[in-house]
């Protein structure tokens, strides 16, 4: 077996690239490098940048005699090899919850105070990062930025219980157990109440994701490249965007359609913010992840959408299953930035996401039953798939014929940097 130290993880446009000539399985990934299992009880983080390597490692030797850091076993310029933790995390382990445990509470409690007596100025840990092992033993992992980020309370703490609706609950032990820690925490948040009509959003560039700042505390439940959405309370929530004129854009149809019954309620509007109902269940494509076939009823449902956008003349008919969110209101479509801007007459991206998940011949042959009309207007036209998919279909076919050459793995959102490439670049602009 090939060393681990032949592992390469590098930095894509979007994505990263991960080349990985030895048998050691990837376990995890995030924007700082990805990590792969070498025995069990070891496992090796690789960077990106050396830089990050260099502080996780400080940072690991830093906390080597606090209980709750993993063991440090070795540094490279561009890795660290630590001790490997097979449990679930927090968030995996609260998840049926309706309260949380005062046992997990105190520990928690411990692990921040012992957190700041070492020191450390990120006094935090989202609940992906906490590792739960036998007798409730946690332990916590990722510490890049736990000399560089100021954390003074544990905003990702308390965001990540937010969303699983456990925050109320954590708070009233803290008060309880702590309440010299709870007031420092409720000082805290009147100082630096979330004002979202100051939230600092920036673009991050064509095809980039929008730049947010980590010290907000609500939580954030989307980003894309047009803006972020808050929490902001049990039934609202607020995008605020990284430009003005995608902020007005989405406004001029939210505010023009609030009539249909698939377009979210809007409760206020801004320069580079708009406040709407916060959408209750699953989308469309979590949603049929866990399904076998594609019932007609959810194929009369985006017939229905889509004919309502084309009769209310949108311009861009579409609706990718991940902006459809299935509410006891019934589908509701979200992301209009585009809907009036964009000259697009075929549900393009529906059309891939439904391949991807194998339902696309079962939709059309639904919609050539129900509207015979709109199934030939579709298929006038070969459907264009992205190159991933083009490539996939071209190895099947030369499977047989030749071995097909390890390629580098591409982790990402690759269907979506396609769509962009060569799709929407080329429609014209509608109001041209």
């Amino acid at each position: 077996m090939k060393d681990f130290k032949s592992i390469k993880v590098t930095k894509g446009l979007k994505t990263l690239i991960i080349d990985n000539p030895t048998n050691y399985p990837l376990i995890g990934m995030g924007s700082q490098g990805a990590v792969f299992k070498l025995s069990e009880d070891k496992c090796v983080k690789v960077y990106t940048d050396p830089l990050q390597a260099k502080m996780e490692a400080e940072a690991l030797k830093a906390g080597q005699q606090l209980s709750f850091f993993p063991k440090l076993y070795e540094t490279g310029t561009n890795f660290v090899v630590m001790e490997f933790f097979n449990g679930p995390t927090l968030k995996e382990y609260l998840r049926n919850c309706t309260y949380i445990p005062e046992s997990i509470t105190i520990k928690l409690l411990s692990i921040l105070q012992a957190m700041k007596e070492a020191k450390f100025t990120m006094i935090d840990a989202p609940l992906r990062h906490i590792f739960v092992l036998e007798n409730e033993e946690l332990k916590l992992v990722d510490h890049v930025n736990a000399f560089k980020r100021q954390h003074p309370v544990p905003l990702k703490l308390l965001r990540d219980l937010n969303i699983i609706l456990l925050k109320d609950s954590f708070l009233s032990r803290v008060k309880s157990i702590e309440p010299q820690t709870y007031k420092t925490w409720e000082k805290y948040f009147a100082e630096n109440n979330f004002d979202y009509r100051n939230i600092p959003v920036t673009s991050g560039g064509s095809g980039n994701a929008v730049k947010i700042a980590s010290s907000v505390s609500q939580p954030l439940i989307g980003k894309g490249h047009q803006g972020a959405v808050y929490r902001i309370s049990e039934d609202k929530c607020v995008k605020i965007y990284g430009k003005p004129d995608h902020c007005k854009q989405e406004k001029d149809v939210l505010l023009s359609n609030q009539h249909l019954s698939f377009i979210p309620k809007v409760y206020e509007t801004g320069t580079n913010y708009i406040v709407m109902e916060y959408l209750m269940g699953p989308n469309l494509n979590q949603y049929l992840k866990k399904q076998n076939k594609l019932s007609e009823d959810i194929t009369r449902h985006l017939l229905d959408i889509l004919s309502t956008m084309k009769k209310e003349g949108f311009t861009q008919i579409d609706a990718p299953l991940r902006h459809i969110f299935i509410t006891s209101k019934g589908f509701k479509l979200v992301d209009h930035v585009y809907s009036n801007f964009r000259a697009q007459d075929r549900p393009l991206e529906l059309f891939q996401d439904l391949h991807e998940r194998e339902f696309l011949n079962s939709f059309l042959d639904q919609i050539r039953v129900m509207h015979p009309k709109t199934y030939a207007n579709w298929t006038r036209e070969p459907i264009p798939f992205s190159k991933k998919e083009n490539e996939v279909l071209e190895r099947v076919e030369v499977k047989k014929e030749r071995p097909v050459k390890k390629e580098k793995q591409v982790v990402g959102k690759s269907r979506m940097g396609w769509f962009r490439e060569t799709y929407r670049n080329q429609v014209k602009d509608s109001r041209k």
